[in-house]
């Protein structure tokens, strides 16, 4: 993960430049490039410092990370899933309606913004109650 989050630790730099670079180059005047370039800069930030905190707390290289790794010791479980889940697609239903609520009417955005919260909830409480209650 140590050169996953270098190559986004690099962009943030870059992106900051080149923000700067496009203020210049419109003499200031374009606000939506000047905004989103540096923010896109720090997302990278934020991706980057994720990933090199990972790299940390992990204990040594990732099978995928060495050149002499076997396949079978990427074998295993990787994570937690769920895969009969529905409350990804209430929120993404949610998240939708939102953005269209912006183009339409905030009437459609209250809405949407109701339907996303229930998502969130259910899908973080998902394992805390019914069948799969831990």
């Amino acid at each position: 993960m140590k050169i996953e989050s270098n190559i986004f630790l690099f962009l943030v730099p870059f992106f900051l430049v080149v923000g700067v670079v496009y203020g210049f180059m419109t003499e200031w005047t374009e606000w939506v490039g000047m905004l989103a370039i540096p923010v896109t800069g720090l997302m990278a930030l934020m991706i980057g410092f994720y990933l090199s905190s990972n790299a940390r707390r992990l204990d040594g290289l990732r099978p995928e990370d060495r050149l002499d790794a076997e396949i079978h010791e990427g074998s295993g479980e990787q994570g937690l899933f769920s895969p009969w889940s529905w409350w990804p697609l209430v929120l993404a239903l949610g998240a939708a309606g939102a953005f269209l609520g912006l183009a339409m009417g905030w009437w459609v955005f209250f809405i949407a913004a109701g339907i996303g919260v229930v998502g969130v909830i259910g899908w973080v409480y998902e394992y805390s109650r019914g069948d799969h209650a831990h």
